[in-house]
């Protein structure tokens, strides 16, 4: 299942953390959004990674799930494309 994770976390120590984090799960593919393809097992690993680096009443992180329809239609203007690779991310 293809996930988005955007996040918007307030202390750039936590903020860099997170983000190196999110490497172990999936892409980049904006300063703050990450493109992860995750089974179940995996998906339960990142956010309670996530929950161990974020303050709830600082940070803000988003995890959306995407559907294969709605996968399909993704459009993307200028630079970039979705995440297709469906490597293993050592966590």
């Amino acid at each position: 299942m293809l996930y988005i994770v955007s996040y918007d976390v307030t202390d750039t120590r936590r903020r860099t953390k997170l983000a190196k984090t999110l490497e172990d799960f999936g892409d980049r593919v904006q300063y703050s959004v990450f493109e992860c393809i995750l089974d179940g097992n995996l998906l339960n690993k990142m956010v309670a990674r996530i929950k161990r680096i974020v303050l709830e009443k600082d940070d803000s992180v988003r995890v959306y799930t995407l559907c294969a329809n709605c996968e399909r239609v993704i459009k993307i203007i200028g630079q970039g494309k979705v995440t297709k690779s469906e490597d293993v991310y050592i966590v």
